[in-house]
């Protein structure tokens, strides 16, 4: 990855969390023009409520919350988006609470900690979302690829049943009205399926 593509690439944070001593620690070592976006929510039925309104790239939960512990919803958040997880819990639990979410994919740090360990961790949640947002490139690059191959059969199909072409024809048809005209075969099956469909 280049270095210019690494200074564009911003998140957008929600930390969880009643701790104002966490808070302000959290919007030191967020203070950084690539954090577009820095939410604090002080309870878990607040954050499942955001969540629903918007995705976010890293949530941060400062356990135990007024309402609710956090460990259900972290599971949950990295379950059900492609956001990354961070855990923060008592040092008296985390062995317990570790056993719950690794499996999850959720990031766990017990508490006290230092600037420097939720530094690292924060890097590591950065590390972890870019890892994200190329398995999702690679998922619309294959549903992409799989709506063009569908676009082509209906076209070859259309040729074969309106124009009397065999599979052969059609296949050669759309491939040299794609080159001939310098678009993609995607293109192509797209106009023969409006001309043809918007005749009958």
């Amino acid at each position: 990855m280049s270095k210019l593509s690494l200074k564009e690439l911003t998140y957008s944070v929600l930390i969880v969390s009643v701790s104002e001593t966490y808070n302000s620690v959290f919007a030191e070592l967020l203070h950084d023009p690539k954090f577009t976006t820095i939410d604090y929510i002080s309870s878990i039925s607040l954050a499942k409520r955001r969540l629903a309104e918007r995705q976010y790239d890293l949530v941060i939960i400062n356990s135990p919350l007024p309402d609710d512990p956090g460990i259900g919803f972290a599971i949950d958040t990295c379950d059900s988006e492609n956001t990354v997880v961070l855990l923060i819990v008592r040092s008296e639990l985390y062995v317990d609470i570790y056993n719950k979410v690794i499996e999850h994919g959720v990031f766990i740090l017990s508490k006290p900690t230092s600037k420097m360990f939720l530094t690292t961790a924060i890097d590591w949640m950065i590390s972890s979302r870019e890892r994200l947002r190329k398995n999702e490139k690679k998922t619309i690059s294959i549903n992409e690829k799989m709506e063009e191959i569908r676009l082509v059969n209906r076209a070859k199909w259309i040729l074969i049943t309106q124009r009397d072409m065999d599979e052969a024809e059609a296949h050669r048809y759309i491939e040299k009205r794609a080159m001939d005209q310098c678009i993609t075969k995607r293109e192509v099956a797209k106009t023969v399926i409006k001309t043809y469909e918007s005749a009958e």
